[in-house]
């Protein structure tokens, strides 16, 4: 299977990294002038003696991006190398340098700090502490502003307007199969009426009206032979039977359309809050995580989150992303796996479950998931590299699915759907203790 990385965590040098960073706040710098006279620059406006394979700014950068890369870049070319030697040093692909440097990428702080270090050591340049806290203020500002945050609000929205859609036709359907059924019961009463009549009539010895009978010729023939009461009644019973059966088959779908739309404006319902979540981060104050924090700490084990992967590195990446959260992580390398650590599935609020794995894949576990009573009702977010197709997404959520992330995964949005999930089965908690 393809392996996948966060957009905004998981490079060479781990942290939060991969962040386009179009769009965002906009504004005046007003101290923009005194932060590049403290970041030191001693080659000059066009830095070091080298600087191969340096790419220009990104034209449509944000000003809080832009500030950040401007410091960065000045820092970079204070150690006089190029791009690609820099790059084979740091064990860095040269184009995520390359963006990194042209502020399309928000490097990880742990890339800066590599940065002032290789400075420290190879040009005795270091950064007094005034000036390393504007750099890494700068670094959380861009972070926070980001179009990551912009794309996961694109994805979340994306999702919402197909669960709403989905609803929409979901609902419109029961409403076809409530007017159906309307219609085959008054059908069935009906005929149940010209029954009842042929029966007294029959009682009072008069003769059979054809005009009772089904519309079907062969039905109203006997009528001519004196036999035609039975023959229309035998044609009535039929016809309500039939009836009978069809109402049968409707109510039962109708009853799955009913579970379908109500399954549908649950996941609009959880959407909406993931929403909400990610677009608060977009005026916080510092580059932290979107799951909510609990002001005061709560009685018993904190809330698990089970993470199944057969890829390690798929592992370590959801485990940067949500490790900070305050969870309880489980990883599991494979299906068999995950059912094993589900013996015991006291407070698993949610899993998080790839699709395409060996052995087991993702649907045949949800599916063992679902049979156990004890775990059926625990949310599976399905993680999948496969698409958002639709027939895609029905086979997930027959198999149990509630909601789905892309590959590679968008660390704002996973959180935001996790975070919610954390918190509705915190609120199902403090009513069960009530």
């Amino acid at each position: 299977m393809t392996a996948f990385a966060a957009q905004d965590g998981q490079d060479a040098h781990g942290g939060q990294d991969g962040q386009d960073a179009h769009g965002g706040r906009d504004g005046q710098g007003a101290q923009d002038a005194q932060e590049r006279r403290d970041t030191p620059d001693p080659q000059g406006p066009h830095g070091g003696r080298d600087g191969g394979g340096l790419q220009p700014l990104d034209a449509e950068l944000n000003r809080e991006c832009r500030e950040f890369a401007e410091s960065l870049r000045r820092l970079f070319l204070a150690l006089g190398v190029s791009v690609r030697r820099y790059a084979s040093r740091s064990y860095l692909n040269p184009g995520t340098l390359s963006r990194y440097l042209a502020g399309s990428r928000i490097a990880p702080w742990e890339f800066v700090e590599e940065l002032l270090r290789n400075l420290a050591d190879d040009r005795n340049v270091r950064l007094d502490e005034a000036a390393r806290a504007r750099l890494q203020q700068q670094h959380r500002a861009a972070l926070r502003t980001s179009a990551s945050i912009g794309r996961a609000v694109q994805q979340l929205e994306g999702q919402l307007h197909a669960a709403d859609r989905e609803a929409r036709q979901a609902g419109a359907r029961e409403e076809q199969l409530d007017h159906a059924l309307d219609d085959t019961r008054q059908s069935i009463a009906d005929l149940e009426a010209r029954l009842d009549r042929l029966e007294a009539d029959r009682d009072a010895g008069t003769p059979a009206d054809t005009s009772l009978a089904a519309t079907d010729p062969a039905t109203i023939s006997p009528a001519a032979t004196g036999q035609g009461g039975t023959a229309t009644g035998s044609a009535l019973l039929a016809e309500r039977d039939a009836l009978a059966l069809e109402v049968t088959r409707l109510a039962e779908e109708l009853a799955r359309a009913r579970e379908h739309a109500a399954l549908a404006e649950a996941r609009c319902a959880v959407l909406e809050r993931q929403l909400t979540l990610v677009e608060q981060q977009q005026g916080a104050d510092t580059a932290g995580l979107p799951a909510p924090r609990v002001r005061h700490p709560e009685p018993g084990p904190p809330p698990k989150v089970l993470l199944v992967d057969d890829r390690p590195e798929n592992l370590l990446v959801l485990e940067a992303v949500l490790g900070p959260n305050g969870h309880e992580l489980v990883s599991a390398a494979s299906g068999p796996d995950a059912l094993r650590a589900l013996l015991d599935p006291d407070d698993y609020a949610v899993i998080l479950l790839d699709v395409q794995m060996p052995g087991m894949d993702g649907y045949e576990t949800a599916a063992h998931i679902k049979r156990r009573a004890r775990t059926r009702d625990i949310p599976i977010i399905f993680v999948t590299a496969i698409g958002g197709d639709p027939d895609h997404s029905m086979r997930g959520y027959a198999a149990g699915a509630v909601d789905f992330i892309p590959k590679p995964v968008d660390p704002w949005a996973l959180r935001a759907k996790v975070a919610v999930f954390v918190e509705l089965h915190r609120e199902r908690r403090r009513t069960h203790r009530r």
